[in-house]
């Protein structure tokens, strides 16, 4: 897509497509992208969603810190961010749009914090945790597990034999992973590590 904005922003239905200008130096387009995002902080209303790059590459790093400003700018929070054209696309995009499908019919689906020690966090639905899982915590879910952090503890997605389940996080260095009563491990898929059963 050929844009004449160095940012363009255009929504879809997980969140946010934005292209990027291909050539503009990064700090440079970080700048714009602050700017952009903060002149339509009151539409975003404080929103979590998914956001797409596109127009360019960026290393982990550059990721990371375009994420960090868009959430300040924005005043959002990215759950997920979604790689185009790549394998794990589409399981992001089904897991989104079952979080996103049930959201609108329950309150609680959001858990903003990091689990520590000994806490135990159960889920009748898919939940979306805005934090980490720390070492000795434990969260369960009948559904899908979407983690924005990193899992150091437990982690159980379909408790209620839902196989088709999904766990995903931005880092993974679990004490369990299991889908169903099924031990899983995390694979690496680009800015999130998943785990399902084949």
């Amino acid at each position: 897509m050929c844009v004449k904005d160095p940012v363009f922003i255009k929504s879809n239905r997980y969140g946010l497509t934005l292209y990027f200008d291909h050539d503009m130096p990064y700090e440079e387009l970080l700048k714009e992208t602050r700017e952009k995002f903060r002149s339509f902080v009151h539409f975003f209303n404080h929103a979590d969603m998914a956001v797409e790059f596109e127009g360019r590459a960026f290393t982990k790093e550059e990721e990371q810190m375009m994420v960090r400003t868009i959430q300040d700018a924005a005043e959002i929070q990215i759950i997920c961010i979604i790689e185009k054209d790549t394998c794990t696309e589409e399981i992001h995009k089904r897991m989104l749009e079952e979080s996103l499908e049930t959201l609108h019919d329950r309150d609680g689906q959001f858990y903003r914090g990091t689990l520590r020690g000994r806490q135990i966090l159960e889920s009748e639905t898919s939940i979306v945790i805005v934090g980490d899982i720390e070492e000795g915590a434990v969260v369960a879910s009948k559904h899908n597990v979407i983690i924005t952090g990193s899992v150091y503890g437990t982690v159980i997605a379909g408790a209620a034999g839902d196989y088709n389940a999904i766990i995903a996080a931005h880092h993974m260095e679990p004490k369990k992973l299991c889908i169903g009563d099924i031990e899983v491990k995390p694979v690496i898929g680009g800015s999130y590590s998943w785990a399902k059963l084949l």
